[in-house]
């Protein structure tokens, strides 16, 4: 499946409550825990993300990823390359290949999504979101489900990528612009702050949050980016996505290197949370963060759905890599299993 049959079969909205149930799931020892294993190299670098989930049946998903932050402006290519495989859990059997990138777009708005949706303040109306390319446009959508933002910040070094957000989002509310100078006033009048950048420098301090803020650090997927002052979290309440990715790769790995909070300290893991087996927010005056750091277990609920209302709708080259000769794509039927199975993500109608 293409980039464009997977954004045509996967929206906001229910990737959003495949990826709550995902986190639910793992926070009941339901699910295994995913694995993650990274390599850089001169100009960026690769990941690969595994991990397997099932209700009534068992996906397998790996996600080979590359993350070439100067391609854009250099060579003409998406930041995010990539593939995603799906597999039977059960047997095996090699059932989808489809383009990573709108994958990992979405499934990581739709944590920063979930994650507002039950730590941010009710009241919350002004936000600023730090990255405007296609994570800061998804986490923006995100954030239109769960709470109603009336005034937007937006910051990003890249100015034409600022000028698209405000073309796309201009219209529904207000949107300003702000250089990195004038990011901190922003900062101080806003209830909700998303990073999402491929920054290697932290640039959001500790006294230009607000009491009651909750924050969205996205862009720390590699041990070598950060966005927030290590203080920050340190001093806060933190949220993971996985306790143990965050150790190595996210925003409390810089916490714990600068030896300011240990990994016992952080609050809870989102599945928690959402499987209420710990507290979310208990006062307006709390500063949140959460720590995301993309997991695999995202990517799993993403492409269940992705792959079954593929199957639904008939969408994608079928291709058998385990026989020999054509395959005649009429005599590739969906079985029972395949009817049945993840239903629980997506409901058929």
């Amino acid at each position: 499946m293409t980039r464009a049959d997977v954004a045509s079969l996967l929206t906001i909205e229910e990737c959003m409550e495949a990826v709550g149930k995902a986190f639910c799931l793992y926070a009941r020892r339901k699910a295994l825990p995913p694995k993650v294993m990274g390599i850089h190299c001169d100009n960026g670098g690769f990941h690969i993300k595994a991990g397997i989930l099932g209700f009534e049946r068992d996906y397998f998903v790996a996600k080979v990823n590359a993350n070439f932050p100067g391609n854009p402006k250099q060579h003409g290519l998406p930041t995010i390359q990539g593939v995603v495989v799906v597999c039977d859990g059960v047997d095996g059997r090699l059932l989808a290949l489809m383009d990573s990138i709108e994958i990992t777009i979405i499934r990581t708005g739709a944590a920063t999504g979930v994650a507002a949706s039950c730590l941010a303040i009710q009241n919350a109306e002004v936000a600023t979101i730090c990255g405007c390319g296609n994570q800061g446009r998804i986490s923006f959508k995100a954030l239109l489900t769960s709470r109603k933002i009336k005034k937007l910040f937006v910051f990003d070094i890249d100015r034409n990528q600022v000028e698209k957000f405000i073309q796309e989002f201009g219209n529904q509310l207000s949107i300003t612009a702000v250089e990195k100078d004038e990011l901190s006033k922003a900062l101080q009048q806003s209830n909700i702050v998303v990073t999402c950048t491929t920054s290697k420098e932290p640039f959001i301090r500790a006294e230009d949050i607000r009491p009651g803020t909750f924050i969205a650090a996205v862009g720390a997927d590699s041990e070598d980016k950060c966005e927030l002052f290590p203080e920050l979290p340190a001093h806060n309440k933190l949220v993971t996505d996985i306790t143990d990715q965050c150790v190595s790769i996210g925003e409390l790995h810089h916490a714990i290197e600068n030896k300011l909070m240990m990994p016992f300290e952080v609050h809870a893991e989102l599945g928690e949370i959402l499987a209420q087996q710990k507290p979310g927010r208990v006062s307006d005056d709390e500063i949140i963060i959460f720590d995301s750091t993309g997991t695999a277990l995202q990517d799993v609920a993403a492409a269940a759905i992705v792959y079954e209302k593929a199957l639904a709708k008939g969408i994608g080259s079928k291709l058998n890599f385990s026989r020999q000769g054509s395959v005649n794509p009429g005599n590739l039927k969906r079985s029972e299993r395949d009817i049945e199975a993840l239903k629980w993500w997506y409901p058929f109608k």
